[in-house]
Order: structure tokens, then C-alpha cells, then sequence
């Protein structure tokens, strides 16, 4: 069966039955090199005996791999944002110090919080993606430009710039989205819903600009 030595603590370990020298690792528990020797006849007797892992079989090394993936991908996707994304808004968060009314420190944080599903008014979003939605299916020219005046106004009806923003962009994206599924501008789609986003934003922002302003004065 043979024995695996190491020179660098003076140490051996006895192979059993059905193991082998590839079964274990090429470095001893002490990172010296382990070496196969056939008997003990070129080692001192004072070595000691000592026990050692087996390297992890393959089947055991994938398994691993597959259930650490997941982990490892949202490992990474956090290093992405915080270099891409959260760095600059920790920056920004830092630098607001005389802001627009409505501006104030804490609108990233605002914004934020605002990342869910509540505070969205239905009752005035469902009407205006239906409206906008027919204004983009049907209409041409000048009246295209309704829907930003319609977008404007949710951002204008809300309580505040933050959630008329919210609604703004829910309605935008939607509508902007429908509006190309039914004019049959497949290949636009997702062109289409990030305009409709960037719209519902820019235009919800200046609505509840307007608002704020108003009420200051």
C-alpha cells in the first residue's frame, strides 16, 4: 500500500486498503510537499504518524460549485453596484448641500424608499395610461405631445415630488410600452419603455417642481 512522508515536519501517513497516493493532496497539513515512498526503510523512526484529508472528489468539488454560484453571483453583482451605482449616490448623497426646493438632503434616500409598489395613485395612473396609450396609437403631430402634458400633470396632482415622480414613470413606462405593442413597433419595445421611464421621470419631477414652487410662494 505504501506510505506518503513529509521532510518538512518529519511526518508519514500509512495508506490504507483502496486508497491511494492520488487520492490525497500533493502538500502535507503542514504545506510541505508529501512525497510516495513503497516502505519506511529511508525515513528516521522518530517521524511521526499523523492522519490526512482526502482531496474532495469531483463529483463533490462541482456539487459545490453549483450551490456557491448563486451566492457568488450576487456577490458579485453587489461589488457591481457599489462601484458603478451606489458609490456615486453615496457621493451625491454628500455634495447636496443647497438644493432646489423640494431637493433637500435626504430626496436620494426619498427616492429610495420609494422603490415599491406603494403611494401609486390608480385612480388617476389607469385613467392616464389609457389616455396616453390611445394618444400614441392613434394620434399624430402636434397631439403626441399631450401625453407630456399629461405626465406633468400626475407629477402636479400628487402629494409630492417624490411620489408624483413614482407615478409619472409607472405611467410612462406602461403606456409608452402599449402604445408600441399596438402600432406594431415590435422591435421598439424596449426602446419604447425605457423613453416611456425617462419621460414619466423628466415630466413627474417638473409637475411636482411646479407644485412645490407654487406652494412656497
Amino acid at each position: 500500500m505504501g506510505y506518503l512522508i513529509c521532510n518538512k515536519c518529519k511526518s508519514y501517513y500509512k495508506l490504507q486498503h483502496g486508497e491511494s497516493a492520488k487520492d490525497f493532496a500533493h502538500k502535507c497539513n503542514c504545506s510541505g510537499k508529501l512525497r510516495y515512498v513503497e516502505n519506511l526503510d529511508i525515513i528516521d523512526p522518530r517521524w511521526k504518524q499523523v492522519s490526512l484529508r482526502k482531496k474532495p472528489a469531483k463529483k463533490e468539488i462541482l456539487k459545490n460549485k453549483i450551490f456557491s454560484f448563486p451566492a457568488d453571483i450576487k456577490n458579485r453583482l453587489n461589488q457591481f453596484y457599489y462601484k458603478n451605482i451606489g458609490r456615486h449616490i453615496y457621493n451625491a448623497q454628500h455634495r447636496m448641500h443647497r438644493s432646489p426646493p423640494g431637493m433637500h438632503a435626504g430626496f436620494i434616500n426619498s427616492i429610495l424608499n420609494e422603490l415599491n409598489f406603494h403611494n401609486i395613485w390608480w385612480i388617476l395612473v389607469v385613467p392616464s395610461t389609457i389616455a396616453i396609450t390611445l394618444i400614441l396609437t392613434f394620434t399624430s403631430g402636434i397631439f403626441t405631445l399631450i401625453p407630456f402634458l399629461i405626465l406633468v400633470i400626475i407629477g402636479y396632482l400628487s402629494e409630492n415630488m417624490i411620489t408624483g415622480t413614482k407615478n409619472a414613470v409607472i405611467t410612462g413606462a406602461v403606456s409608452f410600452f402599449l402604445g408600441s405593442l399596438f402600432t406594431g413597433s415590435f422591435l421598439y419595445i424596449i426602446l419604447y419603455l425605457i423613453l416611456g421611464i425617462i419621460n414619466g421621470g423628466v415630466c413627474g419631477l417638473i409637475g411636482g417642481y411646479i407644485k412645490t414652487r407654487r406652494l412656497t410662494y
